[in-house]
């Protein structure tokens, strides 16, 4: 008999109230002569808008948006050029955030990286947040913040000002890289989950090249400031439908995100609630007067924060996770900064720009969808996602150092695109794993200290280190095959997680978990709005 494959379960929304069991109701009520009061199905919250599918596109969207702008400061349209000055005395104006503001080419990079700091400082500080507030409206926020940031960019007259705003739009992102992805996780169809988030992933690369050419665009045509003001305007709806609309609750959470006041036994305590309606019982009014079942944990949220990072520190599999992830974004980020400069110089390439460029977009794109599908194909489990990420490293390295090896161009290019290929393909096994290795409350702060880890140790010393290391030698064939061989070190790293003894955590519930009754009886997405009351029976 063939195997079929579970329905994806249904997003909830995270205002709604489940359906009491009416049927179980109706027998007590028949049993104990109990009074059944009758409670209109519209005064119960109705589904919200998103179904998994929207979800999917409008986190795309977002996603895409987010690493455009990335694209877009440091395109040459946005970015621009210095003013020069000849020793005759001549000069010519510069353009662009550069040329109007005459940066250093030091202000210059603190201008395009300003953003990391944000990100890495408020990374953790959402995902500590979505224990108590809602995360789909956490995410609402930080895209206001990021909307406003942009436009700010925009505005700013001066190199302190633009900083200061580049800083915030990374404190815009954080929201969204932390708790977009289990989002995702949760409502993606469970034979496609890996495949979903690599089309979420596939955004960033394509994201960056867009921005490029958008970039180039509006700067040369209209200017550079328009190019930020457009962005925001874009970000603006998806701003107003994170704090808007109704708001979706995420696995492992049972707050609802709402602070209204308590009007009905039904949305008054709604865990509480639901527990004594499907038990033919309601809160008694001196339960009613004693907010203390419903009132949130007094749990000092540092304190709070440091016991889940302790947590998330002695799950092994996720450390190995992130440590071959850290050495791999090594590669990767110093691949994207000194890779033209080094094919500039190792090929004489005309167009190294457009040449890496071209191949990392292309290959990004592909080897990112490759990889999601090709881990659903497998069976997702996390041993299988290890195998998956060491066997796809060890060759994509493999073709990359022999690229490097080669002297004539084009079998360089074709050995770098296949090496890019399937070192692209980690993109949706390595944020599966973060996703799986712990229980679903902890997954906002897996993707937090996952993002701030591979920044700080992976991509933002390696441009610096790499520098180094080619003033010292001065060969950017032997140089471009020392970092290369990082990936080796990714491998081998992920290897060990093979044999690691791994638990899938998904359905594990949390400390603030949801109950059974709750889950059982949670509405579909799509259910049509009743207009037959619903008996909710009470104790005489």
């Amino acid at each position: 008999m063939e195997k079929q494959e579970p329905e994806p379960k249904p997003l909830v929304d995270s205002n709604s109230t489940p359906k009491p069991n009416t049927n179980t109701n109706t027998s007590l009520a028949a049993e104990t002569g109990m009074v059944i009061p009758s409670i209109p199905s519209s005064l119960l919250p109705q589904p919200s808008w998103f179904t998994a599918k929207r979800l999917l596109a409008v986190f795309c969207v977002i996603n895409l948006l987010n690493y455009v702008d990335r694209g877009t400061i440091a395109s040459n349209g946005v970015n621009g050029s210095r003013k020069t000055c000849t020793k005759t005395g001549t000069c010519s104006p510069g353009s662009g955030i550069q040329g109007e503001f005459d940066l250093s080419n030091f202000q210059d990079g603190v201008i395009s990286s300003a953003f990391m700091v944000g990100l890495l400082v408020a990374s953790p500080i959402f995902a500590s947040l979505s224990k108590s507030v809602n995360p789909f409206r956490l995410i609402g926020v930080g895209l206001t913040v990021w909307t406003l940031a942009v436009a700010g960019c925009g505005l700013s007259i001066n190199f302190w000002l633009i900083a200061t705003c580049r800083m915030f739009v990374g404190v815009g992102e954080a929201s969204f890289i932390s708790l977009a992805a289990p989002f995702i996780d949760d409502n993606a169809p469970v034979a496609q989950k890996t495949a979903w988030l690599g089309i979420f992933y596939m955004c960033i690369p394509a994201g960056i090249a867009v921005g490029y050419v958008y970039g180039g665009l509006v700067g040369d045509h209209l200017n550079w400031r328009w190019a930020f003001w457009i962005e925001a305007i874009l970000m603006l709806p998806f701003a107003v439908l994170g704090l808007f609309m109704k708001p979706l609750q995420l696995k492992g959470f049972s707050h609802t995100g709402s602070k209204k006041p308590l009007t009905s036994p039904l949305t008054a305590c709604p865990d509480e609630a639901v527990s004594n309606c499907n038990h033919g019982l309601l809160p008694s009014q001196e339960d009613s007067k004693d907010g203390s079942k419903c009132a949130p944990s007094n749990l000092n949220q540092l304190t709070r924060f440091w016991k889940d990072m302790k947590v998330l520190h002695l799950e092994k599999v996720y450390v190995i996770n992130v440590l071959g992830y850290i050495a791999y974004n090594f590669v990767i980020g110093a691949y994207s900064y000194w890779g033209p400069k080094a094919g500039y110089n190792i090929y004489h390439m005309k167009n190294a720009d457009m040449t890496f460029g071209g191949i990392t977009i292309v290959c990004g794109i592909l080897g990112t969808l490759a990889g999601g599908l090709v881990l659903d194909r497998m069976n997702s489990t996390i041993s299988t996602a290890f195998k998956l990420l060491s066997v796809a490293t060890f060759l994509g390295a493999i073709f990359c150092f022999a690229a490097f090896c080669f002297k004539n161009l084009y079998v360089f290019i074709a050995l770098f695109a296949i090496g890019e290929l399937l070192v692209f393909a980690t993109q949706g096994p390595v944020n599966y794993v973060c996703l799986h290795c712990v229980k679903p409350s902890l997954r906002p702060l897996s993707m937090a200290m996952s993002t701030v880890s591979i920044h700080i140790f992976g991509d933002v010393p390696s441009s610096p280190l790499v520098g180094v290391v080619q003033d010292r030698i001065d060969n950017w064939r032997v140089t471009a095959l020392i970092l290369t061989s990082i990936l080796f070190i990714a491998a081998g790293i992920w290897f060990i997680g093979i044999f690691l003894h791994s638990v899938d955590r998904f359905d594990e519930d949390s400390e603030d978990r949801v109950s059974d009754v709750e889950r059982a009886n949670s509405p579909p997405l799509l259910e049509k709005k009743s207009t037959e009351p619903i008996e909710v029976s009470v104790e005489s």
